[in-house]
């Protein structure tokens, strides 16, 4: 009896080893701020998967560019050293450049128009882009509409930019925006922005308001202008290598749990947009809402000069589809 005994004992301690063995842990970077809805979606993702495969894998999420910004973190994901990246927009057009297309000045009002055009037909094309380029789009998640800061005075005309230094991320659309506005582009790590606004290296930076809170650059900019010149999306990417090395079942459950996370984001990218304004407020931000067609005016040649140049056609493409979404 002893010796069946031990023989159980041992049997399970193989079995719960095997276990361990046979559980794959994957990758998840990402440069926001916890508590930014990038950064809660990646956790619902990495939760989802751990359920849906019963423990099979284990998504480790490495927020706040703890993996590396996210212009590394794409080499990082297109040579399988990270598996899966929640990028962003900007960085990820240096790869691929269509994604460059979407980030037009004043091309979507709102963030439902963005997800319609998003989920259609460019955005189907966009992701075999993505794919030629060692990356899978698993969905079109959202970093919102972007609004000017600065510790200067409020911007209500582009003439209030002339002279003020402007933090933006390593994207061509969104220089383009701040020049054609007056203002001088400076690009700085999203990581090292709160330093380099408290020490006064810039006088502002643009992001969306989820961006402002969840990083706290409130506490070191005291106007907000509501511009909204641009929206951002985040592309929810995995790398190919790692895609292609999964069972067909697999792959089926990591798109469906990222379906659930696109879901997710998108809901707390909303409701952000929604309350963040008044949150703000009490934190002694004022905000001003400019008229916005002085900017849009002077922003058009921005998305000429990207329909005359190289992506030219699918910024076409995607300019189109905006106008239809919106319904003009």
């Amino acid at each position: 009896m002893k010796s069946f005994s031990k023989s159980v004992a041992l049997t399970s301690l193989v079995l719960a080893a095997w276990g361990a063995q046979a559980q794959t842990k994957l990758t998840l970077g990402h440069n926001a701020a916890v508590g930014n809805p990038k950064h809660e979606a990646s956790v619902k993702f990495a939760e989802l998967v751990n359920q849906k495969s019963n423990g099979k894998y284990v998504v480790q999420v490495a927020p706040a560019a703890q993996l590396g910004d996210d212009v590394p973190i794409l080499t990082s994901l297109r040579n399988g050293s990270v598996d899966f990246a929640a990028n962003s927009q900007g960085s990820i057009s240096t790869v691929v450049p269509e994604y460059a297309a979407f980030g037009m000045p004043f091309l979507f009002p709102n963030l439902p128009t963005a997800w319609k055009v998003l989920d259609g037909p460019v955005g189907a094309e966009l992701a075999k882009a993505t794919e030629g380029k060692g990356m899978v789009v698993l969905g079109y998640w959202d970093n919102g509409i972007r609004h000017i800061s600065n510790n200067t005075r409020p911007i209500n005309a582009p003439a209030d930019l002339k002279g003020l230094k402007i933090r933006t991320p390593p994207d061509a659309v969104t220089i383009d925006i701040i020049k054609a506005l007056g203002g001088e582009p400076e690009q700085i790590k999203f990581s090292e922005l709160y330093v380099a606004l408290q020490q006064g290296v810039v006088n502002g930076q643009e992001n969306p308001l989820m961006n402002i809170w969840s990083s706290k650059l409130y506490e070191v900019q005291k106007n907000i202008s509501m511009t909204a010149h641009k929206y951002e999306m985040t592309p929810f990417v995995m790398s190919k290598r790692t895609y292609d090395k999964m069972s067909e079942a697999d792959r089926k459950m990591i798109r469906e749990a990222a379906a659930e996370a696109t879901k997710y984001n998108r809901q707390l990218s909303l409701e952000s947009d929604n309350k963040l304004e008044g949150e703000l407020k009490a934190k002694g931000v004022a905000i001003n809402r400019p008229d916005l067609a002085p900017f849009n005016a002077a922003t058009a040649s921005v998305t000429d000069k990207w329909i005359a140049g190289p992506q030219g056609k699918f910024v076409k493409q995607v300019v189109d589809a905006a106008k239809q979404a919106r319904g003009n």
